[in-house]
């Protein structure tokens, strides 16, 4: 059976993903998987109405709004101060390193990994410039921190809000929390160790010198803090009312809504903020939901699954098939398909919660397994002359992410 023109272009768009460069012209992720959505949409492989009801409207308002934040924070020199009062009390490498992977990993659980990818680059390469550490460890420690504590949150990354906003759980916080929370901190402290075994010369008794930060603009920052004081307590509300049961109108749409209304509607620098936060990724999003649609609809997905005989629903395959899918065609994509696979049959809480373990920290094992990976790199070779390899990526994140899994797999069949 010859292979259907939407799963060509997904295999070939993903290529060019990874080798990004065709001859001289070097290309950008969001080109690449724009350019296979037009090509299904041109070919006829999906309709233009087919094509609108794929897109998850929720999940594109919420990186908005939660991006807006984030670039606030960054122009504002916010997080900048923040992360410098935060550190400035771990003296060595060892407890830096530390205090970087449980910080930034917590808070990837409310302002989105590919957030923090953003406003975490700067810092940490602050951190490496001026004290002399490894970049490359300092780049690792961030990538396992933000994909690895995103696991625990319906709001930490755009595959787990796929599953938050599917149907699949109720209470998302609750469910999510009280399945995730434990093995995804004992997951952290692993990528701390496994770190700390690959990189043991930097880990020594040296002092670091921590060099004051001012904030650049205190307006745009106490903006910052009413935002983000309004992002927490609408995260307690949608929990609290659906712990109680009540009607819960409160989308995450509306969350991020909320949480970006203060700079939208009293800074100054509203329209470079705006204009400032990454629509690359939102376009990407959008032409995810569209090329992935096309794949659903050719019906292979369903078939190969199928044609292997696995119990689609059970905690260690949907582990295993996420996490090596999501090498292939990254998180988000292996998410959106395997949550319309999984429409088919009961699926249990702990089996949402593997899509939402398994999907994530694929991340950790290769570069291209999280768009957050990406954008941490390409930040850095950038703006800092700093190189992540895939052998370099490969080489820890191979050892993490077989731990990782392990500890999920138990945690969610005990």
């Amino acid at each position: 059976m010859p292979l259907p023109l939407s799963v060509i272009v997904l295999t070939i768009s993903f290529i060019l993903v990874a080798v990004r460069q065709i001859g001289r012209i070097r290309l950008q992720i969001w080109q690449i998987i724009l350019g296979g959505a037009l090509i299904v949409l041109l070919t006829g492989q999906i309709s233009v109405s087919a094509a609108a009801s794929y897109i998850d409207p929720t999940v594109i308002v919420f990186l908005i709004g939660i991006f807006i934040l984030g670039e606030a924070m960054v122009r504002s020199g916010y997080i900048q101060y923040l992360a410098h009062r935060l550190f400035k009390r771990f003296g060595s490498v060892d407890h830096l390193v530390l205090a970087i992977i449980f910080s930034m990993g917590f808070a990837s659980m409310f302002m989105l990994n590919d957030t923090m990818a953003i406003i975490g680059t700067p810092i940490i390469m602050l951190f490496a410039v001026k004290e002399g550490i490894n970049p490359k460890l300092m780049l690792l420690s961030l990538a396992f921190a933000i994909t690895t504590g995103s696991v625990a949150s319906p709001i930490g990354n755009p595959q787990n809000l796929l599953v938050a906003s599917s149907g699949l759980v109720s209470e998302p916080f609750i469910t999510f929390f009280s399945n995730l929370l434990i093995p995804t901190v004992i997951n952290l402290f692993i990528a701390y160790i496994v770190l700390r075994f690959f990189f043991r010369e930097e880990f020594g008794s040296r002092p670091l010198a921590h060099t004051s930060i001012s904030i650049k603009d205190k307006g745009l920052a106490k903006l910052c803090k009413i935002s983000i004081a309004l992002l927490g307590i609408s995260i307690l509300t949608y929990t609290v009312l659906g712990t109680l049961g009540m009607s819960n109108g409160l989308s995450f749409a509306y969350i991020a809504i909320i949480a970006a209304l203060p700079i939208l509607l009293f800074s100054k620098e509203r329209v470079q903020i705006i204009k400032g936060i990454d629509w690359s990724t939102i376009v990407l999003f959008i032409a995810l939901f569209v090329l992935v649609g096309s794949v659903w609809q050719s019906g292979f997905f369903q078939n190969a699954i199928n044609g292997l005989h696995l119990g689609i629903s059970q905690v260690p395959t949907i582990l295993i098939v996420n996490i090596l899918g999501s090498q292939l065609i990254s998180n988000v994509p292996m998410t959106l398909l395997y949550l319309k696979l999984l429409s088919y049959t009961h699926v249990t809480t702990a089996a949402a919660m593997a899509l939402v373990a398994g999907s994530t920290i694929a991340g950790n094992l290769f570069i291209l397994g999280a768009a957050s990976n990406v954008i941490i790199i390409q930040m850095a070779e950038k703006k800092y002359k700093s190189s992540l390899s895939f052998l370099d990526f490969a080489k820890v994140g191979i050892v993490v992410t077989v731990l990782n899994a392990i500890v999920y797999w138990i945690f969610l069949t005990i």
